[in-house]
């Protein structure tokens, strides 16, 4: 968990960004934020939104970027909607009906890759494609259900149980999804993070050869960049905490941890490993016991953030099994040094 003595900006060709939790909150960009991603810009690293909204357009997501401060044009937006049309468009001979469930942009985005949306199940669609959309009614749900069970492929944009709105948390497409998956009994395939699909049209439209994926939650952003072979920076701007992170398994493990997006301008600390934890900054963090049991005692001083590499490290290193308990003196340090947890 080291880059050495080059920020991180420099270390990677292309940022490949999540939005919410990562540069904005609620349609409120995080501070700093855009600032950062000025100075990176700057630099020479590249940025691109990767988002598992469907609903919106890249001209539309861009336009709410700049409005921010945020630089950003339409090309720079990658959305779950595309990553879905590119897959259809490589299992679907050209000009194919596909049965569109969602926004105007996820029509958008297959007719963009040569297919022909249609909105009825009448014509046998070779497929059906739903995202999240607020105006979804049940006509369209059975139009969709009725082609996938003739045999029409069956792909979601996303998989997102819930998303955020207005009045607190609201069902998302993955919810939307099981109407059709439950009556018809077919599983759809899906496009968006944490699956390859996304993080596939990212690269194609940016042409990353060593992409970094930032992102704010470990089960979307950072195991999608497992999936595929990518580093990861994660932010403590949205959705994961501190005691998420020390408690990862394997696949949602981020290869940098970071408070804001600051740290793409400078160079990541080392976090160096021994027999029995792992120290970083100003921070040792020691498994109890001389290296038995399944405590972790941090101590230290200096950056806060220092202090969870190193417990992060610690715990990664000894193994899965632990829980909240066995790090919460731990994370008790962190607070008391101005860490949130």
């Amino acid at each position: 968990m080291t880059e050495g003595s080059r920020p991180l900006g420099a270390a990677y060709d292309v940022a490949l960004l999540d939005l919410d939790g990562v540069v904005y909150i609620g349609g409120i960009p995080i501070p700093g934020a855009p600032e950062a991603l000025q100075q990176a810009k700057r630099s020479g690293m590249r940025l691109a939104y990767v988002t598992n909204n469907a609903s919106r357009t890249p001209a539309a997501i861009a336009g709410l970027l700049a409005g921010m401060n945020v630089p950003a044009d339409e090309a720079d937006v990658v959305t779950s909607a595309q990553a879905a049309a590119r897959l259809l468009a490589d299992r679907l001979p050209p000009g194919a009906k596909v049965l569109v469930i969602g926004a105007t942009a996820l029509r958008l985005a297959v007719r963009e890759r040569g297919l022909t949306p249609v909105s009825t199940a009448v014509g046998n669609p070779a497929a059906v494609v739903q995202g999240y959309g607020p105006g979804i009614a049940y006509a369209a749900l059975a139009e969709g259900g009725l082609a996938v069970r003739a045999g029409a492929l069956f792909v979601g944009t996303n998989a997102d149980s819930t998303l955020p709105g207005p009045r607190g948390i609201q069902p998302g497409n993955g919810s939307l999804l099981q109407v059709i998956a439950y009556a018809t009994g077919t599983a759809p395939v899906i496009a968006g993070k944490p699956e390859p699909p996304l993080h596939r049209e990212s690269v194609i439209r940016t042409n990353a050869k060593n992409p970094l994926v930032v992102g704010d939650r470990l089960d979307t952003d950072i195991e999608a960049a497992h999936r595929a072979g990518a580093d990861s920076l994660l932010v403590l701007t949205g959705v994961s905490r501190p005691a998420d992170v020390v408690l990862a398994s394997p696949t949602q493990r981020p290869t940098y941890i970071a408070e804001t997006l600051d740290a793409l301008l400078q160079p990541y600390p080392d976090v160096t490993l021994t027999d029995d934890g792992a120290a970083c900054g100003g921070w040792t963090a020691l498994r109890a016991e001389g290296g038995h049991g399944a405590g972790l005692a941090l101590k230290g001083s200096g950056s806060a953030i220092d202090g969870l590499r190193a417990l992060a490290a610690a715990a990664w290193q000894a193994g899965e099994g632990r829980t909240t308990d066995d790090i919460k003196a731990a994370l008790e340090e962190l607070a008391a040094a101005g860490l949130p947890t």
